[in-house]
C-alpha cells in the first residue's frame, strides 16, 4: 500500500514542483503557460494530499483517540497546516503558496514507511530459501495400498505417506510401518541418525536413510515447522527497536513543542505588530519546520537497510531490541553439536592392519558404500574424495540391517560395519586396531570396521562430528572484539575439553543435561555478563530464552527458532560476528540521525518563530520548508552509508 501510494504521489508531485513559482525563482526558469496551467499545482496537490496523506491522517486519529501524540500526529499536523495555508494563499494577497513542500513532505513520509515494510519483505525472501529444504511432492498411500504423488500442500491429517530411502519426510507425523534410521540433524543438531520404528515420531524436512517408512500425518498447515518459521516475518513487523520507540517519543514531544512555540509566536507577533498576514506566516513556518521530515526517516531508513543487509548476509531479525542489544555483548555461548560442529559425521582417524594401507582401505570402503545415503557412508565417501582416492568396483551388495553391509570386491567378500558386526562374525581384532578403537571410544567417536573374507579386520575408521572451519575464524574474531566465548555440550568431559582446546574457547560446560542448559546461561549472567546463546535444538530453547540475545540456527527446530531473537539462515558461526558488527554500525547510524533530526528542529524552531527578526533575519515558510528538506537529504545519505559497512570476519 505504501509503495503504491508513494509512486502515484511521486508522479503527481513532479508537475507540482515543476510549475511551482518558488522553485522557478530558485532555479531561474519559467514554466510554459497555457490555459488552465495555473491550476495544475493546486489541483494535483489536493489529489496528493487526499491520496497520499490519508494513511497518516488515519493513523493520527488512533494516536489522538489514545491520547498518545506521536509521529503520525506530528506528520498530520504539518501536512494539514501546509495544505490549508497553501489553499488559503490562493486567495490571500501577499502570501506564497508552497504546494511543492506539501507534496514532497507526503512523498518522503510514504517512502520512509515503504522502506520499513520492504525490509520485512526482504527478510521474508531469506525465509523462502529455508522453505526450499522442504519437499514439494509426497507419495500418499491410497486405500488400495498403491501410492500417488500429490503436492505436500494437499496432505491432510491422518493421511499415510510413503517415505523412500534417501527421501525427505514431507510432513510431521508418526511411523505406522517400517524401520529405518533418519537424519534429524536439521531438527536436533545431533549428527548421529535416529532409529525409527512403528510409533516413532518424524518431523518434516528430516531425511530418511536406508529403509522405507509409512508415516501417518499428524500436523499440517500452521502447525508445521515451516509455518512456525514463517511467523517470524509477522513478529519482525510488529517489533520495534528501542531507538524507534525513542524516535516515536521524540515526535510526541515535538508535537507539544511545536504547538507551544506556535502559540507563543502568535501571541508575541500579535503584541508586536498586531494581527496580520505576517503573524500567520510565522505560525505556519513554525509548524512546517516542526514537521519530522528527517525524524520520520531517521530510524526507519536505518532499520530498513539494517534488516535487508542482515537478510542478505543470512541473518533474520525477529526482535529489533535484541539486534540493538547485540552491540553490548561481552560473552557468546555456543551449543557444540550442529553449531560449532557440522552436525554430520566425518572420518577423523583411520588405522590399518596386515598388508593393507590407508589408500586401499578407503578404495574398498568407499566402493562398498558407493550407493548408500547413510551418513556414515557419506562420511567415508567424502573422506576418500578429499584424499583423491578412487572407489573400488563392487558387486553383490547387500544391506545387513543393524549390522552393516556386505559386498564382493575383486572376487573377495568384504564387510563394513560396527562392533555388532564384529561380534556376529566372531572375529578378533589386532592389538593396534583394538587400541585405536578404545581411544576413539574414549573420545565418544564411532568406529567402523572393514573386514576381509569374514576372518580379518583390515581397517578401522573413527568417525566424529566435524568441527567447522568457520568456528575457528568466528572465535578468533570474537576474541579480537574483546568478547569471551563459552561452549555448552552434553558430551563427555574429554570430548568437550578436546574441542575447547582446539578452538581456543575460554570456558566450557560438559555433560550438561537438557534441563540444565539455561542455568548455565543464568550462571554467566549472575557474574554481570551480557550473554548471547547460539543454538539449534529443542534442548537449547530454554537457554535461548534465558539469554540476553538468543541466536537460533535457521535449520534448527521450530521450538529453538521461536525462542530465538535472531535467526541465522545458514549454520555459520561467522554470522554471529557479522551480527555484532552490524548491530554496532546500525546503532551508531540511528544515533547520528536522531541527533541531527531533533537537533535541527531545536535550532530551527526559534528562527522560524522570528527570534532574530530584530536584526533582519526572518525565515519565510518556503525557506523553512527548504531547510527541512535539506535535513532529510542529510539523514538519508547518512543512513545509506550503512550499506558500505564492513561485515567481514
Amino acid at each position: 500500500m505504501f509503495r503504491r501510494r508513494f509512486w502515484v504521489s511521486l508522479v503527481l508531485s513532479v508537475p507540482v514542483i515543476f510549475f511551482s513559482e518558488f522553485i522557478q525563482d530558485v532555479f531561474g526558469y519559467t514554466a510554459p503557460i497555457f490555459p488552465g496551467s495555473v491550476w495544475i499545482t493546486p489541483v494535483l496537490s489536493v489529489i496528493v494530499f487526499a491520496y497520499g496523506g490519508v494513511p497518516f491522517l488515519s493513523m493520527a486519529r488512533t494516536e489522538l483517540e489514545n491520547r498518545e501524540p506521536g509521529m503520525m500526529m506530528l506528520i498530520s499536523l504539518a501536512i494539514t497546516v501546509a495544505f490549508v495555508y497553501s489553499i488559503a494563499s490562493l486567495f490571500l494577497p501577499g502570501t506564497t503558496p508552497f504546494f511543492w513542500e506539501l507534496v514532497t513532505l507526503i512523498d518522503i513520509m510514504l517512502l520512509g514507511h515503504w522502506m520499513e515494510m520492504r525490509s520485512v519483505r526482504q527478510a521474508s525472501g531469506a525465509l523462502d530459501e529455508l522453505a526450499k529444504l522442504m519437499p514439494d511432492i509426497a507419495e500418499r498411500v491410497t486405500e488400495s495400498g498403491d501410492t500417488e504423488e500429490i503436492p505436500v500442500s494437499e496432505l491432510g491429517e491422518d493421511d499415510v505417506v510413503l517415505v523412500r530411502p534417501g527421501a525427505s519426510v514431507p510432513a510431521d507425523g508418526e511411523v505406522v510401518e517400517g524401520e529405518s534410521s533418519v537424519d534429524e540433524s536439521m531438527i536436533t543438531g545431533e549428527s548421529r541418525s535416529v532409529d525409527k520404528e512403528p510409533g516413532s515420531e518424524v518431523v518434516a524436512g528430516t531425511v530418511n536413510q536406508d529403509g522405507s517408512l509409512r508415516v501417518r500425518v499428524t500436523k499440517t498447515g500452521d502447525e508445521t515447522t515451516l509455518a512456525g518459521i514463517m511467523r517470524l516475518v509477522d513478529e519482525a513487523q510488529q517489533s520495534k527497536s528501542r531507538t524507534q520507540l525513542l524516535a516515536d517519543r521524540a515526535a510526541g514531544w515535538l508535537f507539544y513543542v511545536a504547538l507551544g512555540v506556535a502559540a507563543i509566536t502568535a501571541v508575541a507577533w500579535v503584541v508586536a505588530v498586531g494581527f496580520n498576514i505576517t503573524v500567520l506566516e510565522r505560525v505556519v513556518t513554525v509548524l512546517v519546520i516542526a514537521c519530522p521530515h528527517a525524524l520520520g526517516l531517521a530510524v526507519p531508513l536505518v532499520v530498513a537497510i539494517n534488516t535487508s543487509t542482515a537478510a542478505q548476509n543470512g541473518m533474520l531479525i525477529r526482535d529489533r531490541i535484541a539486534m540493538e542489544e547485540a552491540r553490548n555483548l561481552d560473552t557468546v555461548m555456543f551449543d557444540k553439536t550442529g553449531t560449532l560442529t557440522k552436525g554430520e559425521q566425518g572420518v577423523v582417524g583411520v588405522e590399518t592392519a596386515g598388508d593393507w594401507d590407508e589408500q586401499r582401505a578407503f578404495e574398498v570402503a568407499a566402493g562398498v558404500e558407493g550407493d548408500s545415503e547413510h551418513m556414515i557412508a557419506r562420511a567415508i565417501r567424502n573422506a576418500a574424495a578429499e584424499r583423491d582416492i578412487q572407489r573400488a568396483k563392487v558387486s553383490s551388495f547387500e544391506n545387513l540391517r543393524g549390522l552393516g553391509v556386505r559386498a564382493t570386491v575383486d572376487g573377495e567378500t568384504v564387510h563394513l560395519g560396527g562392533p555388532n558386526l564384529i561380534e556376529k562374525l566372531g572375529i578378533e581384532r589386532s592389538d593396534d586396531i583394538t587400541a585405536f578403537a578404545e581411544e576413539a571410544g574414549a573420545n565418544a567417536q564411532t568406529v567402523i570396521y572393514l573386514i576381509h573374507d569374514e576372518s580379518e579386520v583390515v581397517a578401522a575408521f573413527a568417525l566424529a562430528d566435524v568441527i567447522r572451519e568457520e568456528s575457528r575464524q568466528a572465535i578468533e574474531a570474537l576474541h579480537g572484539m574483546g568478547i569471551e566465548v563459552a561452549m555448552l555440550t552434553g558430551d563427555s568431559e574429554d570430548v568437550a575439553k578436546a574441542v575447547s582446546e582446539e578452538l581456543g574457547i575460554d570456558q566450557y560446560f560438559a555433560e550438561v543435561l537438557p534441563e540444565e542448559k539455561d542455568t548455565k546461561v543464568e550462571q554467566l549472567q549472575s557474574e554481570g555478563k551480557l550473554v548471547a546463546m547460539v543454538g539449534d535444538g529443542v534442548n537449547d530453547a530454554p537457554a535461548l530464552t534465558r539469554a540476553d540475545v538468543g541466536i537460533a540456527i535457521g535449520s534448527g527446530t521450530d521450538v529453538a527458532i521461536e525462542s530465538g531473537d535472531i535467526i541465522l539462515v545458514d549454520n555459520n558461526p561467522l554470522d554471529v560476528v557479522r551480527l555484532i558488527k552490524l548491530s554496532k554500525a546500525s546503532y551508531r547510524k540511528m544515533q547520528e540521525n536522531l541527533v541531527w533530526a531533533t537537533g535541527y528542529n531545536v535550532f530551527a524552531l526559534p528562527l522560524a518563530a522570528g527570534i532574530l527578526a530584530p536584526i533582519g533575519i526572518l525565515l519565510s515558510p518556503a525557506i523553512g520548508a527548504v531547510f527541512m528538506s535539506l535535513s532529510t537529504i542529510i539523514v538519508a545519505i547518512n543512513a545509506r552509508r550503512l550499506k558500505g559497512v564492513d561485515l567481514s570476519a
